[in-house]
């Protein structure tokens, strides 16, 4: 069970390594682009060349999407990157459901656990494997692995290491689970750890009234989806590269989210403590770019 396309490497490990996998269950087709053409997501595209049979339910508790899935006597189910399931569906298989979640459980539970590591500045985090129980994120750990987090790793070059590591991680889970060998270590309540809430706009906005350094882990954690913003000159301004200005003190009676720009080579933010320059942005009605090339362009 699994839908974008960080899901599809774990699909195909399984599979190429004779796992026998009977039904693959994800997104329906959605409109998307100007010509609103149905877009199929990337784990049924792969599963249609693998000639496995796709489920794409709307309602995870419709009676007929169940007894399909019921159909097909599976010994053990595997998510990843999907949405949460019921009770009916996750307790089905005899073995269990497990899933793969981009994070060192308990700390980043939730929906955005790549993102939020980075824009707390962590140093590590890494991936579990743990079977689905109620509440979200909760279950019993099988397997974890660590994976260092870079000063210059933003969200995409995070996402794209947890991707091929957690593939591998989801064949180790599944040959253990199938020779009956495999630790269950149980969670703290929902209430321990560090989280990782849904990513909306609000809680993307750029906040100047923090430390330089914390800002540009706010910023790497966001690039290059969904992306920080901030407003300039009354517009919408995504920033997806950063850098802190060293060597510099700003004057305490500059107010932070101030800006200067030479016009030509440089755009600078103020946090509380330094400026911070913008590498690499997109302005509404303008299209991703790096900083030199937008002020050939645009005049403040």
């Amino acid at each position: 069970m699994g839908t974008p396309e960080f899901a599809v490497p774990s699909l195909q490990v399984l599979v190429e390594n004779g796992c026998e996998v009977v039904a693959v269950i994800t997104a329906p087709d959605r409109p998307a682009g100007r010509g609103q053409r149905l877009n199929e997501s990337p784990v049924k595209q792969y599963a249609v060349t693998q000639n496995i049979p796709v489920l794409q339910p709307e309602k995870l508790k419709n009676p007929e999407f169940l007894e399909t899935l019921r159909s097909f006597h599976a010994d053990l189910q595997v998510v990843v990157a999907f949405r949460m399931l019921p009770e009916l569906v996750w307790n089905m298989p005899g073995l269990g459901t497990f899933n793969l979640h981009a994070s060192l459980l308990p700390d980043y539970r939730g929906a955005a656990p790549i993102n939020w590591a980075i824009m707390n500045g962590e140093s590590e985090t890494g991936l579990t494997t743990f079977f689905i129980e109620k509440e979200i994120d909760t279950g019993k750990i099988i397997f974890q692995e660590k994976e260092p987090i870079t000063p210059d790793d933003t969200a995409g070059s995070l996402y794209e290491r947890l991707m091929e590591k957690g593939s591998q991680l989801v064949l180790r889970t599944v040959r253990a689970i199938a020779a009956g060998n495999y630790p269950q270590i149980p969670q703290p309540p929902m209430n321990k750890g560090k989280e990782a809430p849904k990513l909306f706009r609000e809680n993307c906005e750029i906040d100047w009234n923090r430390p330089a350094e914390s800002i540009r882990d706010f910023v790497r954690g966001l690039s290059p989806y969904p992306a920080a913003w901030t407003t300039l000159n009354g517009l919408n301004c995504k920033l997806f590269e950063v850098s802190v200005v060293e060597h510099e003190l700003p004057d305490t009676a500059t107010e932070p989210g101030t800006y200067r720009t030479d016009q030509k080579t440089f755009l600078h933010f103020l946090a509380t403590d330094a400026w911070v320059s913008v590498q690499e942005l997109q302005l509404e009605g303008k299209r991703r770019m790096k900083i030199d090339e937008l002020l050939r362009g645009y005049k403040f």
